[in-house]
């Protein structure tokens, strides 16, 4: 009999599941978009009930598409959007919306956590104080007290669907150690929450839920669920993990000076190593932990680097817009360096290091710049921020070569960013025959849980085979080294723009 799993991915712009063998090939894939919501600049935010609905609707789909029996289904697993939190009640019901990570309106807790207690934070979480779930659960603490006060427990999204999936309460509800990082109230390295900053900002501990590996099993399918979705009761239903953490393990990542570049939503570059190491210094890396224990994956990402090159698509190509294969075929054409232009993607602020009040530029306009150098600015500012978080990384990890990097995502389909990254960074470029790393890690962890896969490594191995190959090309070397000098100027002088037009009114 055929034994399969099923993974979720939840995203940021939608929600994915597969239906996986034993091989960790899959069988068939279900989408659906997200809604993402905010009436003001800075909000952005989703409804839980459509982040739930959405998991519900794409497995039932995955079933009737695959025509796969319910009862050969050994197990799933979830991930999710790591930045943001929520709040579920004493019933595991929603009590607040899903506070997203490019939700900005948590600003002035920020400066709060980082006035009060940074150099603390930052050594015991792994990471510098951002807009992700201390400041968040703090916003929600002081702008909405009556939501706080209803809120048993603050989760991440896979939290909260997999509770509701096996109908666990608050009192039962877990956070997966992958996540740990964005957690300001954590040490990490511990694997437990720091009640002396709790305490300290008023925050009751039982509002944080027990820390777990995203290996356990934190129950099976309800009758309700397994007909809503198309499926049987009693599945085992694993803790889960973050998106990030389930793309680095569902690419293989498990040797140390390994790298790796998740090109979605935000452009992460994540690498392995063995040791805990805070970058204390210039607060770009957080200490993200790996599913397995014994390693880590130090990170930095640009939050909405990708959202970056479908809005330039979006705005600024007509209408209707033009392929992103157009675009690219006119930005080739264009030379390296775009003729002097730069461009700063952090439209939603900058996340690491942390400064929420920077916004996205365009520096060096003249009128012979075209769409086509616009475009291709876009894409040399992703490479560029990787450059600066390369050459933190061998700082801190001098044993480490990183020489060799891998890319998953959607930016990985583009031929010119993958060529334009091996020739800032100077590394060979990789990018891996599938592109659902993510749903290969979610199935892999819930494999691995009951007993499925004995050997994930292997067979993760074998289901990622890579593909395309950049080599960085020399005559490029000089013109990109000067443009990350020129890069790291433009983040200088737009630093603390924000405030300097609010003093002046503006």
């Amino acid at each position: 009999m055929d034994r399969y799993l099923i993974s979720i991915d939840i995203g940021t712009q939608g929600t994915k599941a597969a239906l996986l063998d034993e091989q960790l090939q899959v069988i068939g894939t279900s989408f659906e978009a997200s809604r993402l919501l905010g009436e003001k600049a800075g909000e952005i935010w989703q409804e839980p009930d459509e982040i739930y609905g959405s998991c519900v609707r794409t497995v039932r789909n995955l079933m009737d598409k695959t025509g796969a029996s319910p009862s050969c289904v050994e197990a799933i697993g979830v991930d999710s959007q790591m930045a943001g939190i929520m709040g579920i009640d004493k019933e595991g019901e929603a009590s607040t919306c899903y506070d997203s990570w490019l939700d900005t309106r948590c600003s002035s807790y920020i400066k709060l956590l980082e006035s009060e207690a940074g150099d603390e934070i930052l050594t015991c979480s792994g990471g510098p104080v951002t807009g992700s779930h201390a400041s968040k659960i703090l916003w929600w603490k002081h702008q909405r007290p009556q939501q706080y006060e209803k809120t048993a427990a603050f989760v991440l999204p896979h939290g909260y669907v997999t509770g509701k999936m096996v109908g666990n309460k608050a009192d039962k509800a877990v956070f997966d150690h992958t996540c740990l990082h964005f957690n300001n109230f954590s040490d990490n390295e511990k694997k437990q929450w720091n009640e002396g900053l709790m305490t300290h900002f008023g925050i009751e501990s039982e509002k944080l839920p027990r820390i777990v590996s995203p290996f356990e099993i934190i129950g099976t399918t309800t009758e309700r669920f397994a007909k809503e979705a198309g499926l049987i009761s009693g599945i085992p239903v694993t803790a889960g993990l973050g998106d990030s953490a389930a793309s680095t393990f569902g690419s293989g990542m498990f040797e140390t000076g390994m790298l790796l570049d998740c090109a979605g939503t935000a452009s992460i570059l994540c690498s392995v190593v063995d040791a805990y190491v805070p970058d204390r210094k210039n607060k770009t890396l957080v200490m993200m932990r790996s599913p397995m224990e014994g390693l880590w994956l130090p990170l930095s990402y640009i939050a909405g680097g990708g959202l970056c090159i479908r809005w330039l698509r979006d705005q600024l190509t007509g209408e209707p817009a033009m392929s992103y294969e157009e675009l690219e075929e006119m930005a080739r054409r264009i030379p390296a360096g775009c003729n002097g232009l730069l461009f700063n993607p952090h439209f939603s602020g900058r996340v690491l290091p942390p400064e929420p009040g920077m916004k996205g530029a365009f520096l060096g306009l003249d009128f012979n710049h075209t769409k086509a150098d616009m475009y291709r600015a876009v894409l040399e500012s992703i490479a560029c921020e990787y450059a600066i978080y390369l050459e933190i990384l061998r700082d801190l990890f001098h044993k480490e070569n990183f020489e060799k990097l891998n890319v998953v995502g959607g930016g990985s389909k583009s031929r010119l960013l993958n060529q334009i990254k091996a020739d800032v960074l100077e590394i060979q470029v990789q990018t891996c025959e599938t592109g659902e790393t993510a749903l290969i890690g979610s199935a892999a962890v819930a494999g691995a849980a009951v007993g499925l896969l004995k050997d994930y490594k292997g067979k993760i191995k074998s289901a990622i085979a890579g593909k395309d190959c950049y080599i960085p090309e020399p005559h490029n070397r000089e013109i990109y080294r000067k443009k990350i000098i020129r890069h790291r100027q433009m983040l200088k002088m737009l630093s603390g723009w924000k405030e300097e037009m609010e003093i002046c009114g503006l």
